[in-house]
């Protein structure tokens, strides 16, 4: 029997007023796999994460996470699909007012009967996962550097161990060593813990260091997946453009430099 996506996205239409995002689009994404989704300035990149993880209700279409409906999922199914999930939103989109530690502790309090104790052992744990010192957990989000901040964004997101983990333009506004710390960062986590990786991204270098397969988001739809290799053969004109422009070539020669 074939293996089932861990997540399947078919006929998916996002409308706002007249403006249609997407239409019948449709998506799978395999266990294990860390995914790359790419698309130009208004192809709705976020947009499709929201809509998976239930931030939005799509006007037409179904969602299938881990083989269950979820857009048909009562309250305590859906409930129990999004402890199977994390997400890091972009600048990591924590409580200012909270230290990192406590931000990280938000979705552990859903847990019932875990020792305060516990939690904050949790958490540090957590905070120690994505590449964070110590001493972090008691800074507050103000105190910290962008990449920090995003470190500690992604702490929270794996508080629960999700299964699946979707990242919104993580190495977004990071300096080059900075994201390529955060790009080794998720291909490790990934590899050691067996997660599944849904990551928005218009960053070439990510695209080459971190993803097996790419979604290319074009004309309302997903456009084409496959490897980057694949990429490059893809005769579209905003694919081949991406895919084989100065950008491109750069980062290619990045990756063939460092192996």
């Amino acid at each position: 029997m074939a293996e089932e996506p861990i997540i399947s996205l078919r006929g998916i239409r996002n409308q706002f007023g007249p403006h249609i995002v997407h239409d019948d689009l449709d998506l799978d994404v395999w266990r294990g796999e860390v995914l790359g989704v790419v698309g130009g300035s208004g192809t709705g990149k976020s947009v499709l994460l929201r809509t998976i993880v239930g931030l939005r209700q799509p006007q037409a279409g179904s969602i299938r996470l881990f083989g269950i409906d979820a857009l048909g999922a009562d309250e305590e199914t859906r409930s129990g699909l999004d402890r199977r999930t994390g997400v890091m939103f972009q600048d990591g989109a924590l409580f200012s007012s909270l230290t990192v530690r406590e931000n990280v502790e938000v979705p552990l309090r859903a847990v019932p009967d875990l020792p305060a104790r516990l939690r904050r052992a949790l958490a540090d744990l957590k905070i120690s996962m994505a590449g964070l010192p110590w001493k972090a957990g008691d800074n507050y989000p103000s105190e910290l550097s962008g990449g920090m901040r995003k470190r500690a964004g992604l702490a929270r997101a794996l508080a629960l161990d999700p299964e699946i983990v979707f990242l919104d333009e993580p190495t977004a506004g990071l300096d080059p060593i900075g994201a390529s710390e955060f790009d080794t960062l998720i291909r490790g986590l990934s590899r050691q813990l067996g997660l599944t990786v849904f990551l928005v991204t218009h960053d070439l270098d990510t695209l080459h260091a971190t993803c097996d397969r790419i979604a290319v988001l074009a004309e309302r739809r997903v456009l084409v997946t496959g490897t980057m290799a694949g990429m490059l053969e893809v005769d579209h004109p905003w694919v081949h453009e991406y895919f084989h422009g100065p950008r491109a070539r750069a980062a290619t020669e990045t990756r063939d430099r460092t192996g």
